[in-house]
């Protein structure tokens, strides 16, 4: 992905996560670039970028302002976990991916007796803070496989399959580390760690996905803003 995109998609992980307000001005361009570690050049394209995706407003001689209208929403609109000092640009490693039977313990989710079980690696800021076990209903999709899927699944559901996930209702707790976590993850499996279950929701108001989410609380945290 390009740097300008990259940048601008730490921005609206800003603007999801509520660390970045509606109305909001910008701090100037030039505190901005040297914040992010990048040229003034680079960083006006990604506020360009913004500004035709309608998330951000330009006045000429008064700066930049977060304009995100209400009902729109993005692919980190759902996305809670940030780091401990705060935000994080997210990105994915997938473990497996798999078509299975559901497993006993689950909600009731989607029309299937099956679905695809994936598990992932989400990194902030390249550093491993997550360990994902996602299930979907596997009628939602002919076949998934691990190359059909972004850094984003709720990306992947709506561009590749016709799905958006308009609600999700989330159980923070504590838990084990799974058996299938990875060595570079900072927690050993079976130790205590942060824990977030989830049932998601498709725009036909049924739930069609259910995921469980370790954190590693020395690293990142869970955060919901209300507003």
């Amino acid at each position: 992905m390009p740097l300008y995109r990259q940048i601008s998609d730490l921005l609206v992980r800003e603007i999801d996560a509520g660390r970045i307000l509606d109305g909001e001005r910008l701090d100037p361009e030039r505190t901005m670039a040297a914040r992010l570690g990048t040229s003034v050049g680079t960083l006006r394209k990604a506020l360009a970028y913004l500004q035709d995706q309608g998330l951000l407003e330009r006045r000429q001689g008064s700066g930049n302002y977060v304009r995100r209208a209400n009902e729109r929403e993005t692919v980190y609109s759902f996305f809670r976990i940030e780091l401990l000092s705060g935000g994080g640009a997210p990105t994915a490693r997938v473990l497996s991916v798999r078509r299975t039977a559901k497993p006993d313990h689950a909600p009731e989710f989607g029309t299937s007796r099956e679905a695809y079980r994936i598990r992932r690696l989400r990194l902030l800021d390249d550093v491993p803070a997550v360990v994902e076990e996602i299930w979907l209903d596997a009628d939602t999709a002919p076949h998934l496989t691990a190359d059909m899927l972004s850094h984003s699944l709720y990306a992947t559901y709506k561009n590749a399959l016709g799905i958006w996930i308009t609600r999700a209702v989330d159980k923070v707790s504590i838990g084990n580390a799974p058996d299938f976590t990875p060595a570079d993850f900072g927690v050993s499996p079976g130790a205590f760690c942060g824990r977030v279950e989830r049932l998601s929701f498709a725009q036909t108001g049924l739930p069609v996905e259910w995921s469980i989410s370790h954190f590693d609380p020395a690293v990142a945290q869970y955060v919901q803003r209300l507003k």
